[in-house]
């Protein structure tokens, strides 16, 4: 008789409290995400998102106060006011006054022509009139810049397509069960939704270097995210740009996200919640441009283990029909867990103004107090576009 092979040793349960169990379970995720047969990054998603555990849920649009800061530490990203400098290229011909004028009548059209939203049957009429306003704004601006911009002629415009993240940050001791004592790591879930977005197949330009040093220290919250509050629920574990991993426009370039009405500043002021005004915004631009960040990287192949090597870049507005505010961000890591993130100097950043609004009101049929800058803004977002040597761009 030939010999039998010697057996493999045994393995600790994964529901057991010791340290080999929990170092067993996440060694072998970890070996087999990255083994020897170079998964594909669609089969890499499967691995690290199919075991299901409770998870916090981080809501983009919160009414928690100065839910910023909380979110901050989620994602390891540094706030920084104002924006990041422009990159040098020669400045279009704009104009203005055509553009202007484009903008006037997205505004008219659903104020003044239509009259949607003057009907009692509506729940909500702000919403009513500022959603299909910021439709047309963008892609009416889009049409007309994309002779500007060959990029937006070949740019997937996305109308309220899911953005989902799942990552690790940080650990807990549980409290009770039966795995009462044992450390696991806190998981957290992002299911946005953002009202436009667009895809491009190249690269946008980094803001700073990747290992750029920020003097800047991000926030520490010494109790558990309950307090915030956010609230744990155990579902389908979900990574999500938008698009499948096979689409060729699977790099970010702008969303555009609508505050819902429950935040709207006029309500915050009722509440006597003057300082949350901008919270919201803040809040809303970090949970969702992590996100889709993040979902990018993690398309290229990219997760805690096998941290980026280049920037993944997006921007983003906000607006409550009204008002509005510019953020721009850089992932610069996706190392988040206790074990990768020990010996991590990298951190995320995040550029932000303070809102503006786009127009003053309308009366007589006309758009009153119509602010030039923030619509140059927009422009100036719609206006940018990758580098033209984007060998760097294509490698892993």
């Amino acid at each position: 008789h030939l010999p039998l092979p010697p057996l493999p040793p045994p393995l600790p349960p994964p529901s057991s409290s010791s340290f080999s169990s929990s170092s067993s379970s996440s060694s072998s995720s970890s070996s087999s995400s990255s083994s020897s047969s170079s998964p594909s990054n669609v089969f890499k998603i499967r691995i690290l998102t199919k075991m299901q555990f409770k998870k916090y849920v981080v809501y983009p649009q919160t009414f928690a106060l100065h839910a910023d800061r909380w979110y901050q530490g989620f994602t390891k990203t540094v706030l920084l006011s104002g924006l990041p400098p422009a990159p040098v290229r020669s400045p279009p011909s704009l104009d203005l006054a055509a553009l202007r004028a484009a903008a006037c009548d997205c505004i008219l059209q659903e104020h003044v022509y239509l009259r949607r939203g003057r009907s009692r049957g509506l729940f909500n009429p702000r919403q009513a009139l500022a959603s299909p306003v910021l439709d047309q704004l963008v892609g009416t601006l889009v049409n007309l810049l994309a002779p500007l911009n060959p990029v937006l002629t070949t740019a997937a415009l996305d109308y309220k397509r899911p953005v989902d993240f799942y990552w690790h940050r940080g650990e807990e001791r549980i409290p009770a069960g039966h795995r009462k004592g044992h450390i696991d790591a806190l998981r957290y879930q992002i299911n946005d939704k953002p009202h436009n977005q667009i895809r491009i197949s190249k690269q946008l330009p980094e803001f700073v270097p990747l290992d750029y040093s920020i003097p800047v220290e991000i926030p520490v919250m010494k109790c558990k995210p309950d307090k915030l509050p956010l609230f744990k629920r155990q579902y389908e574990n979900s990574i999500f740009t938008g698009s499948k991993t096979a689409d060729p426009c699977c790099y970010g370039h702008t969303q555009f996200h609508l505050l819902p009405d429950r935040l709207h500043r006029e309500k915050l002021l009722k509440l006597n919640q003057a300082e949350q005004v901008e919270v919201v915004f803040r809040a809303n631009a970090l949970a969702s441009l992590f996100a889709w960040t993040g979902a990018q990287a993690m398309y290229q192949g990219f997760w805690s283990e096998a941290d980026v090597t280049r920037p993944f870049v997006s921007q983003g507005v906000i607006t409550d029909g009204k008002y509005f505010s510019f953020f721009c961000y850089q992932l610069n890591t996706l190392a988040l867990t206790v074990q990768a993130d020990q010996n991590n100097p990298r951190k995320n950043i995040c550029w932000g103004t303070q809102s503006k609004p786009l127009y003053e009101t309308v009366e007589d049929n006309d758009v009153k107090g119509f602010d030039d800058d923030v619509l140059l803004q927009i422009v100036d977002f719609l206006l940018n576009k990758p580098q033209e040597d984007t060998t760097q761009l294509n490698e892993n």
